[in-house]
């Protein structure tokens, strides 16, 4: 399947350039920064975004190259080295899979990975503190969230006790969670259905499956991959009832019943201060991994009471968003 190619504009100046090489070529401005980024989408915006407020504008300050695996999970190696071979000063990547590409692709290159589950135990940096190597960047702090939105679904819906989780097989930080919820599940008094889908044609025969050994409810987290198929998931659990815990709160605006975690929208425009300091010559291995500190607990009423729920007061009081 070939790479889509979102390739640069350049103008050329032209026109008595030849009479004067020497001064032509000591007033051409430097060259601009160039960014690299893996399947571009629309939560983009809030990193160029960033990077507006840090005062650069796109084709004068810095220049962007995009490349997509198209939702094919084993194009991401093919994209990440393609970038690598441009010579990008700084390659931006969303969730554990590109990051792991890029990762692959170049040791030099330094890369800033965006909402990553669990860099540490994915193999992506040895610390937070101390990522080391050529790849920084922030957490969405995804297995240490996994008890908190079992709670908050049990305290919505008391009965629950059969979870199913979305989960990826080449997300190597999912790896991490379903170890996470082996774990916790026993101490929560539930059991955690694992529905694996790693490509785009797994979905309707893993949901097919998924509702034969019939969950209460079902669990997501913020998969750039699983993501890129939200509305198809969404409209699935409307149809079958089935009640679904979100890690996005956009995706709740979108129809989803509930959500809690980080705000993803800051995750990436925060991400472009790590391309700032790196743009001006600070090294990835001395840039902390960032931790959120702030979470979010959304809550769409209208999909509630398709569901036949009521949404128990002391949740309404609690949370930060409420859809109506």
């Amino acid at each position: 399947m070939a790479i889509h190619i979102r390739r640069r504009k350049f103008i050329t100046l032209l026109g008595g350039s030849a009479l004067w090489p020497l001064a032509a070529q000591a007033q051409q401005p430097a060259k601009a920064p160039l960014i690299g980024i893996i399947d571009d989408a629309p939560i983009w915006d809030h990193f160029r975004l960033g990077l507006r407020e840090l005062g650069y504008i796109e084709g004068r300050d810095i220049a962007i190259e995009y490349r997509s695996a198209e939702g094919q999970p084993d194009r991401l190696t093919a994209v990440a080295r393609d970038l690598a071979s441009l010579s990008v000063d700084v390659i931006a990547t969303s969730g554990s899979a590109a990051t792991r590409a890029a990762q692959q692709a170049t040791t030099t290159i330094p890369i800033v990975m965006i909402a990553i589950g669990d860099p540490v135990r994915a193999g992506l940096v040895p610390s937070l503190a101390r990522p080391g190597g050529n790849i920084t960047g922030n957490t969405i702090l995804g297995t240490e969230m996994i008890a908190k939105r079992v709670q908050l679904r049990k305290e919505f819906i008391p009965g629950v006790s059969r979870v199913a989780f979305l989960w990826n097989p080449n997300n190597n930080s999912h790896l991490v969670y379903l170890e996470e919820w082996r774990a916790v599940a026993p101490k929560l008094g539930v059991e955690p259905l694992f529905v694996e889908v790693g490509r785009s044609d797994q979905f309707e025969s893993a949901f097919a499956k998924m509702m034969r050994d019939r969950p209460d409810a079902l669990s997501l987290t913020a998969d750039p991959f699983h993501l890129s198929y939200i509305g198809w998931i969404i409209d699935f659990v409307a149809r079958n009832r089935l009640p679904a815990m979100y890690v996005v709160k956009e995706n709740v605006a979108a129809g989803g019943l509930m959500s809690y975690g980080p705000s993803l929208p800051d995750l990436y425009r925060r991400a472009a201060g790590y391309v700032h300091k790196i743009l001006q010559g600070t090294k990835p291995a001395d840039l902390p991994v960032e931790q959120p500190v702030q979470f979010e607990l959304a809550i769409n009423i209208n999909a509630a009471k398709a569901l036949g729920l009521d949404v128990p007061p002391t949740l309404l009081a609690t949370a930060d968003e409420v859809i109506e």
